[in-house]
């Protein structure tokens, strides 16, 4: 049987970019394991606390406590996107929906979209514009879509992004982008977003530089943040804005005069997802397929029972597999066994190109303090081996372990021809 590659199922056609790919692996499989790892360096001296699996040509060829249940952190993003493909599908759209009541009051109803950035509310803007509106008094901002009654598990209330609160109506990934400077001057950090209040009120405190911040850390300002994004680039965009932001629900009965359908496909979305690991982004997928699989309002109720249901019934996996409590992995409660990654990897093999391609393997990292993991796939006759390393231990030793398991990879290869 002719040998197929990874390059081969990612680059069907043999141009330039498998050229690279080609030769960028060939120089991590020919690594032997003394090199990643270090002189008498072993996996059993590297994993005192993990589990490992690594596979060639549909067989194991070597485990290490593959059942037992580890924190994942971020490794479990691709079971994320997994069951968002096979949930929500990979045409699925966001939305956002506007409303204009005779008052000529703004009301916006968000439904989760995690990529209503300020490109997409500037769209959100010209269509409104287009539509005749030239003036609004009140805009109102709706979350109702969402009923969180707690935080997202996992997350912290500080400034830091990756902390940034859930909610079905929120700018920006809910992080601000403000540049300070040594006069206290306060402008946004970036060039499509304007500089509004709430940024001056938030870089109080801080010192002078380029600050990316959690906005829902000083009293969740979420919703503000929201309303003056929109009334910034209303007025910018030439819509009169001469009342107030008023968080609430829109009206019984109010029809809506514009939904806005983002430009991102879930395909997107997850590309993303994927490539910068962004906690609020794999949340609000979560949220949104809970709320497709059991109705609206969204909660973290509904996400868990999907992404449960999505592991029970489509890849035969228990509680004593997987454990769920969010969809980004920032929880310590969630747990997984490697085995148990391992099936979701197997399911994941036709979506592998969603994966960043990093030191010469499909990989997905996951980072928590005490938390280092890798999952992804390596090059073998058939097409992907999985491979999968959590380790729960003090020390990171994730990268020696992964040159290890490549070299086993290898080996086992090597023999067979």
């Amino acid at each position: 049987m002719k040998k197929r590659t990874i390059a081969a199922f990612l680059f069907p056609k043999p141009d330039g970019m498998r050229r690279v790919f080609l030769f960028s692996l060939g120089l991590c499989l020919a690594l032997p394991g003394s090199v990643w790892a270090g002189a008498g360096q072993s996996l059993e001296s590297l994993v005192e606390d993990g589990g490992l699996i690594v596979t060639r040509n549909g067989a194991t060829i070597y485990e290490q406590n593959a059942d037992s249940q580890f924190m994942p952190a971020s490794v479990q993003k691709i079971g994320t996107a997994l069951a968002a493909i096979k949930i929500l599908g990979k045409d699925y759209r966001f939305s956002t929906r506007l409303y204009l009541s005779a008052e000529h009051d703004l009301y916006i109803r968000g439904l989760g979209d995690p990529l209503l950035v300020s490109e997409e509310v500037a769209q959100i803007v010209t269509a409104l514009r287009g539509r005749g509106l030239s003036a609004i008094r009140n805009i109102h901002v709706d979350d109702s879509g969402c009923q969180l009654e707690n935080g997202t598990d996992g997350s912290t209330n500080t400034l830091n992004p990756y902390d940034a609160q859930n909610s079905c109506l929120a700018v920006n990934f809910n992080t601000i982008n403000l540049i300070k400077g040594a006069d206290g001057n306060v402008r946004s950090g970036e060039e499509q977003t304007p500089t509004f209040p709430l940024m001056r009120e938030l870089a109080q405190g801080l010192p002078p530089g380029n600050h990316r911040i959690n906005a829902t850390a000083t009293g969740n300002q979420s919703l503000r943040y929201v309303g003056e994004l929109f009334a910034t680039m209303c007025k910018k965009q030439g819509i009169t804005v001469s009342g107030v932001i008023i968080p609430g629900p829109v009206p019984e009965g109010l029809k809506p005069v514009y939904e806005h359908v983002s430009s991102k496909t879930m395909d997107e979305v997850l590309t993303k997802l994927l490539k910068y690991s962004n906690n609020f982004t794999a949340n609000q997928i979560f949220l949104a397929m809970g709320a497709k699989q059991y109705g609206w309002p969204a909660t973290w109720d509904k996400g868990q029972r999907a992404m449960t249901g999505f592991y029970r019934n489509e890849l035969g996996l228990s509680e004593k597999d997987i454990v769920v409590r969010e969809g980004s992995g920032l929880s310590r409660q969630n747990r997984m066994t490697p085995k148990g990654m391992l099936a979701i990897l197997e399911a994941f093999k036709p979506h592998a190109g969603l994966l960043p391609f990093e030191n010469n393997c499909l990989r997905k990292s996951g980072t928590m303090t005490g938390v280092y993991g890798y999952a992804g796939y390596f090059a073998g006759e058939r097409g992907l081996d999985s491979f999968v390393l959590i380790l729960n231990q003090p020390k990171n030793t994730r990268d020696q372990v992964l040159g290890l398991l490549a070299a086993l990879h290898d080996a086992k290869g090597r023999r067979k021809n």
